[in-house]
């Protein structure tokens, strides 16, 4: 890894993070953003190997920036840096594109080998990350017949929904009620047989749904 960008807010945290970045890669050159139109503004003037992301940020999402790199800048790893471990975080992480998810309460010394594990193709994750996804897959595996039981419409719902979308900002998105996504929600977890937005996301992972994946163009 040649070039490295480092989105962070906490000015502590991103020097903490240059020094894991060039320890893992000597000879490499960081650049840093405090905030994702710093991150996207440094995306749209330089080809990065890799970009470390933190999902909490003053302007936005981390998850803005791990779009960008998906569609426009996919020969990028990606990975998210962060405090935030919960289910759903992690598997819209990974459902979109991030090559790794690493806590940052984990010594430097074991981010550095996780990290330096990328050149060899190997995901950068955190061994308490690791556990959970091996255990939600666990639970989570296909539990429906072929994605063609769900209706176009309820596709397109389920694809907006593993972007991190609110029922509001979904029904918006259509220009129907929010109601109605509640309704299409219903019937999909029903279907899938399915309780949590985490679950979903990972079903529409599976079935090509997610950013850049099919999601149907019929108003059921």
């Amino acid at each position: 890894m040649k070039t490295i960008l480092i989105v962070e807010d906490v000015a502590e945290t991103r020097q903490w993070l240059t020094d894991i970045a060039e320890a893992a890669f000597s000879g490499c050159q960081v650049t840093c953003a405090g905030r994702v139109r710093e991150g996207l503004s440094s995306l749209s003037r330089t080809t990065y190997d890799l970009v470390l992301i933190d999902l909490t940020l003053p302007d936005g999402s981390g998850f803005d920036i791990l779009r960008h790199i998906r569609t426009d800048c996919p020969e990028t790893l990606s990975v998210i840096t962060t405090i935030v471990s919960n289910d759903a975080n992690i598997v819209a992480a990974l459902s979109g594109g991030a090559n790794g998810y690493l806590l940052k309460d984990q010594p430097s010394e074991l981010i550095i080998r996780q990290l330096k594990q990328l050149a060899d193709g190997i995901p950068a994750l955190s061994p308490s990350i690791a556990r959970r996804i091996m255990q939600h897959f666990s639970n989570t595996g296909p539990a429906a017949e072929p994605d063609a039981e769900l209706t176009q419409r309820e596709q397109q719902v389920l694809a907006l929904i593993s972007r991190g979308l609110r029922n509001i900002d979904v029904a918006q998105h259509l220009d129907v009620s929010e109601s109605t996504i509640a309704s299409h929600l219903k019937s999909i977890y029903r279907k899938l047989g399915i309780s949590s937005r985490a679950e979903a996301s990972w079903h529409a992972s599976r079935m090509g749904l997610t950013p850049g994946g099919r999601t149907g163009g019929s108003k059921v």
